[in-house]
């Protein structure tokens, strides 16, 4: 389910998935976010944020990162004050990817996956990836800027098959 929503200050991006079976190499997703410039907001990201890393302002903060999936409720979570960022920023998208470091490995392969996105009590967004199933990475939010400089919420979940770093140079695309 995804909801519009407008004037969006403060979201909490939560992603959890099962661990890979024992003997398994380790389901590792990750959270991602990519900032858009106001004259660039289809070209290049103008930074990223994902594991051992945070936005130069402090807005945008991975707050729980997991590399295998164990533990109880959300293993990710990345927590984005819109609120916060700069005027020179009119785009924020946000996406999930596996890391393939042992060997491709699909959404539809990781068990028990979500991604909730939540407002203060309110779930903007929620996912099961079940979409998406055959991809290794996704797109599972969009903020941008209106005129007014309200921000807005699309949670549509679009899939890409790319490994990390081509992910991150088109996630923000027009075509996905």
């Amino acid at each position: 389910m995804s909801t519009p929503k407008k004037d969006i200050e403060k979201v909490e991006v939560r992603v959890k998935w099962d661990p890979s079976p024992t003997g398994e190499p380790a389901n590792d997703l990750d959270i991602i976010a990519a900032p858009y410039t106001a004259d660039a907001p289809f070209g290049s990201p103008a930074y990223l944020v994902h594991f051992d890393s945070r936005s130069p302002d402090g807005t945008i903060t991975l707050n729980r990162d997991s590399t295998t999936g164990q533990g109880f409720g959300f293993d990710e979570v990345m927590t984005l004050e819109l609120n916060r960022l700069s005027d020179a920023y009119s785009r924020v998208i946000v996406g999930v990817m596996i890391q393939q470091r042992d060997g491709r490995k699909t959404f539809g392969e990781v068990e028990n996956t979500a991604v909730q996105i939540v407002e203060g009590y309110t779930t903007l967004s929620e996912d099961d990836f079940s979409g998406v199933s055959a991809a290794t990475a996704a797109v599972v939010a969009e903020f941008a800027r209106d005129a007014t400089g309200a921000w807005g919420f699309h949670g549509a979940v679009r899939g890409f098959d790319a490994d990390p770093d081509a992910f991150a140079a088109v996630m923000g695309s027009r075509a996905g």
